[in-house]
C-alpha cells in the first residue's frame, strides 16, 4: 500500500464547523445530560417520599445557586433535545434536507431552545419557586 500523508477517512481537521455540526454533536451531549439529569429528579422523589425534612434538605441544596445553574442547565438541554427531536421528525417526512432549510432549521432549534428556557424560567422566578 501506498504511504500517503492524508488520513484515510475525513476527521474533525478536515471538516469546517457548521451548525449542523453543531446541533447534532449537541443533539447528543444533551440526550446524556438529560439522562444524568435524571437522576437528580429520581433523587428529588426519593427525599420527597423519605419525609418532609429530607425533602427541605433537597430543596435547600437544588435551590442554591449551583442547584439552580444545573437546573437551568438541564431545561435548556431538554428543550434543545426536544427543538432538535422535532426537527429531526420534520425531516424523516423528507422535508428540509435542501442546505438553507438544513441551516435555518437547525438555527431555529438553538434559538427556540433558549426562549423556551428563559419563558419558563421567567416564570418560575415571578412565581418565586426558586
Amino acid at each position: 500500500m501506498a504511504d500517503t500523508q492524508r488520513p484515510l477517512s475525513p476527521h474533525l481537521q478536515i471538516y469546517k464547523w457548521q451548525v449542523q455540526m453543531m446541533t447534532s454533536i449537541l443533539h447528543r451531549a444533551t440526550g446524556i445530560a438529560l439522562a444524568v439529569g435524571s437522576l437528580l429528579v429520581v433523587c428529588g422523589l426519593w427525599n420527597l417520599a423519605a419525609g418532609e425534612d429530607s425533602f427541605n434538605d433537597f430543596r435547600s441544596i437544588v435551590g442554591s445557586p449551583l442547584g439552580t445553574v444545573l437546573l437551568i442547565g438541564w431545561s435548556w438541554a431538554l428543550f434543545f433535545h426536544l427543538c432538535n427531536g422535532i426537527r429531526h421528525l420534520v425531516q424523516d417526512t423528507g422535508l428540509g434536507y435542501e442546505i438553507p432549510q438544513f441551516v435555518r432549521s437547525s438555527w431555529l432549534a438553538v434559538v427556540g431552545s433558549f426562549v423556551l428556557t428563559v419563558l419558563v424560567w421567567a416564570c418560575v422566578m415571578a412565581g418565586g419557586a426558586a
